[in-house]
């Protein structure tokens, strides 16, 4: 039965850089209480226990698990970590929230759904994206057909900057350095999401990827066409290489184009949106977005769904099932890349890209 008053219990491991915006988050959240963090850095946990007045440090999950007795974990480590996490919290009855990637391949990440499901535990990936508020908005002005009844186009345009210099990523994320697969894996993953959150089930994708940056192991550059099962179609021109003219180019992480058959509704770098019928000028949209957390506060939107969800038993967006369709995708984007050649049949099942 659903309980909207009483607290849910937290705990979270994993304390490297993101995770200081998801205990930022926690503290905000008045129906979720952090009560613990693990990280097999202890120094490192005592600090951000510290910081965000969390009341218990551990360096091993499973006595964290045992002794907390928690509600839920939030899983803030590398994607080679997550499946044993979620298998421990499993056989414990714990339910997860996950950061994304969800795990190195496809089938692990299977898997990891899998080891979830048959427990009857609940799981929610961290798949903040779709949460920024401006694609909360943009989806509202979509289905309230401000601008006309039927999506033809969407398209995204992201410069990031952070990956043309020798030591590229080293400061922040070491690791991006060394992924085999970076620009799709990493950030092309939650523009998969948000695409299918705004414009429905993804059909085919066609995708040419490059490495600019001969001093990382994956590709940082990419352009991919998507083909919706709806008929509209879609772009992702992206590049950790190239430079955004924005101020904070990790703000929206990029410039977004909606065309529908009445008109086109449009994101700056800078969160504005304005929208445009056929025939029409240019009208400046009003709505709330700020400057805090990360990118317009979606860390914050994304956990409270979670609670919320869990406090008044409703599904997930982002549960594992429905993020095994977007890593689907991720993996045709790939197969694409390599053969040179689109892979469709993806909203029916009937494409290859299954590995």
């Amino acid at each position: 039965m659903a309980n909207s008053n009483k607290p849910k219990r937290g705990v979270a491991v994993g304390a490297g850089y993101f995770s200081h915006f998801h205990f930022d988050a926690w503290n905000r959240i008045p129906n979720a209480e952090l009560v613990a963090i693990c990280d097999v850095d202890r120094h490192k946990a005592d600090s951000v226990a510290n910081q965000y007045q969390i009341a218990n440090v551990y360096d091993d999950v499973q006595s964290m698990l045992r002794a907390e007795q928690p509600d839920f974990i939030d899983i803030i480590t590398r994607p080679d970590s997550h499946l044993e996490l979620v298998r421990i919290a499993a056989n414990l009855g714990i339910d997860v929230i996950c950061q994304k990637p969800l795990a190195p391949t496809i089938d692990e990440a299977a898997e990891l759904v899998d080891v979830a499901n048959a427990a009857g535990i609940r799981l929610m990936v961290h798949e903040n994206f779709r949460f920024q508020p401006w694609y909360r908005e943009m989806s509202r002005l979509i289905s309230g057909g401000v601008v006309g009844e039927t999506l033809h186009t969407l398209n995204v345009r992201t410069r990031m900057g952070d990956g043309w210099q020798a030591d590229a990523y080293q400061a922040r994320q070491p690791y991006f350095a060394t992924m085999p697969q970076l620009l799709v894996f990493e950030t092309g993953v939650h523009f998969i999401d948000t695409f299918r959150f705004l414009a429905g089930e993804i059909e085919g994708v066609f995708a040419s990827l490059r490495r600019l940056n001969p001093n990382i192991a994956g590709e940082d550059t990419g352009m991919i066409l998507f083909e919706f099962a709806s008929g509209a179609r879609g772009l992702w021109d992206a590049s950790r290489y190239h430079e955004s003219e924005a101020a904070d180019p990790r703000y929206t992480f990029g410039e977004c184009l909606i065309e529908t058959d009445g008109g086109s509704i449009r994101l700056s770098s800078d969160g504005q949106i304005t929208t445009q019928k056929l025939g029409n000028p240019v009208v400046s949209h009003t709505y709330d977005h700020h400057h805090r957390g990360f990118a317009g506060d979606c860390v914050y939107h994304t956990q409270k769904h979670f609670v919320d969800s869990l406090c008044n038993a409703t599904p997930f967006e982002t549960s594992g099932e429905e993020y095994l369709k977007t890593l689907r995708v991720q993996a045709a984007i790939y197969q694409s890349a390599e053969t040179g050649l689109p892979v469709r049949g993806l909203a029916t099942g009937d494409g290859h890209a299954n590995h």
